[in-house]
């Protein structure tokens, strides 16, 4: 017998966090994957981590040169959770949001 849950993350952070067993992100990690990804969605850019993408991350986080971001940039794409397609950096497709930020997970459990 098996059963079917949906899980529902409604924002790119609750999306990285439930799959952050697969990627093993710090809190700091974690905080500018979610913003690189809400400020390019909002900005509707193609390389998550251009420099106005750097820019407004750092000013949300309070970092004052945005180019500190380039060492988590360096972390996030050696842990798979940040992929270079061409010549823009995209994410993991297991971190992919629907066009509402949304994501559903249907999770099976047999018993």
């Amino acid at each position: 017998m098996s059963e079917h849950i949906k899980i529902t993350l409604n924002s790119p952070f609750q999306c990285i966090q439930f799959w952050n067993g697969v990627f093993n992100l710090t809190k700091t990690e974690l905080q500018v994957l979610s913003l690189l990804i809400t400020v390019n969605e909002s900005r509707g850019f193609d390389n998550l981590c251009d420099l106005e993408n750097k820019k407004a991350v750092a000013i949300a986080m309070g970092i004052k040169d945005h180019n500190t971001l380039n060492n988590y940039i360096k972390r996030l794409k050696d842990k798979k959770a940040l992929v270079i397609e061409g010549k823009n950096y995209i994410t993991n497709k297991l971190l992919k949001t629907n066009d509402g930020g949304e994501t559903t997970v249907t999770v099976f459990r047999r018993y």
